[in-house]
């Protein structure tokens, strides 16, 4: 089943509301003068929950870990399933699902649940799922919660899927800690939840989860959640999640590095995660990148390339007018040239 996700829109709801009553500073804004980051952001969407519609692709060899299944032995279905041979391996995993091990029963309703060498059925993969969680397997736990929480396939259910959440998140599901943090903040958008929220973000974010580490980085940025405003370690954990290609986390980053926030000023870092968010389709990012071109932020000026990154993003919808004014301001040339430059871009 994919890895999915709360939305985090809720966390970030939370954490303005905070900030304006306690009348600190709101999340990073740019110096006037650089005139870079003018443009309205784009508001990332995380996945939707327990979205089992469409199979997700197979396993990268990294993911598999056989923790998540609740066994750390391997064993002739697990080491299948590692190869690639889904359909072996769920055949192999069936007979001892069906003699009631947990560990088996979850690799079967992973396997179901995103149609990996077996037609793809959420619904049986959902019984599966439900009796691994309730011999205590935090990955069955999770993705039946978030299953209880969609209702799909299964009777929504909120109070339960807060339940089996909160204990895979105990267990040290870092996906569950994550989810669970929303559905605290979810539950009580205000400064309570938020503190209550920002213990399982806070243990996500120390696995490495970027979704976390950025959302802890709005906290400390912010001094919310019962956390002091610490300007450093958010720059610390923007460039962690940056790290990650979390491309909200390299915007935030750039923005950082260009104004000196939480750390120096480093204009050509800034540059870089600038276009490293661009090149990969952040449509804020490739009008920041066109500013930073346009006035040689980090980088040598070029107008041509500016006018390029500019028409990239406004052919995906975003309008800027002050760039709006740049590009009538370009030569028939180089306008020309823009355009030929954009149409090879990512």
């Amino acid at each position: 089943m994919a890895r999915v996700r709360l939305p985090l829109q809720a966390l970030l709801a939370a954490v303005m509301i905070q900030a304006a009553a306690a009348e600190t500073i709101p999340l990073p804004q740019p110096k006037p003068e650089t005139g870079v980051h003018t443009d309205k952001p784009i508001e990332r969407q995380l996945p939707q929950p327990a979205t089992t519609a469409e199979p997700a692709p197979p396993p990268s060899a990294d993911s598999i870990n056989p923790d998540r299944f609740g066994a750390k032995p391997a064993d002739a279905a697990y080491g299948a399933f590692q190869r690639g041979l889904y359909k072996t391996a769920y055949n192999l995993a069936l007979v001892r699902a069906q003699n009631g091990d947990p560990a088996a029963q979850t690799l079967v309703a992973e396997i179901l649940s995103r149609g990996l060498g077996v037609p793809l059925n959420a619904a049986e993969a959902s019984k599966w799922y439900a009796l691994a969680a309730e011999q205590g397997v935090p990955e069955a736990q999770f993705q039946y919660a978030l299953m209880l929480l969609d209702g799909r396939y299964v009777k929504k259910d909120t109070k339960e899927a807060y339940a089996l959440m909160q204990a895979a998140a105990e267990a040290g599901n870092q996906l569950a800690q994550f989810n669970f943090a929303q559905l605290l903040i979810q539950l009580d958008p205000g400064d309570a939840g938020l503190a209550k929220a920002a213990t399982y973000y806070e243990r996500a974010a120390a696995t490495g989860l970027a979704d976390a580490q950025y959302a802890m980085s709005q906290i400390y940025a912010n001094g919310v959640g019962g956390k002091p405003r610490d300007d450093a370690q958010a720059r610390r954990l923007l460039a962690q999640a940056a790290r990650q290609n979390y491309d909200t986390a390299q915007i935030d980053l750039a923005a950082w590095m260009i104004e000196g926030r939480g750390g120096a000023r480093d204009l050509k870092s800034a540059f870089g995660w600038t276009k490293q968010a661009a090149e990969g389709g952040n449509v804020a990012a490739e009008n920041r990148l066109a500013k930073l071109y346009m006035q040689g932020i980090g980088t040598d000026p070029d107008l041509v390339l500016a006018g390029a990154w500019y028409i990239v993003a406004r052919r995906a919808g975003l309008i800027d007018p002050d760039m709006d004014d740049f590009l009538q301001g370009l030569s028939d040339d180089q306008t020309k040239q823009a355009l030929q430059k954009a149409n090879r871009l990512p």
